[in-house]
């Protein structure tokens, strides 16, 4: 059995994000949660086009804030 506490899937990006973009991960999700109703696709354009994040982070920050939302 493995003990490896690493964050997987889509937070696994969250320390990388928090240090590339100098905001942590709760600011980025409440921008999202501020624009409900967006498709998955339209919320990471969002994030690419306004506010300069490259696709893999936006895209990782998209799918964890979609997924608590269900």
């Amino acid at each position: 059995m493995s003990t490896d506490s690493k964050p997987k899937g889509p937070a696994s990006y969250f320390p990388s994000i928090e240090k590339t973009y100098g905001q942590p991960v709760t600011h980025w999700l409440g921008l999202l949660a501020k624009r409900p109703g967006l498709k998955h696709m339209e919320l990471v354009s969002f994030l690419k086009s306004e506010h300069g994040l490259g696709h893999g982070h936006a895209n990782a920050l998209v799918a964890h804030h979609l997924a608590t939302q269900r």
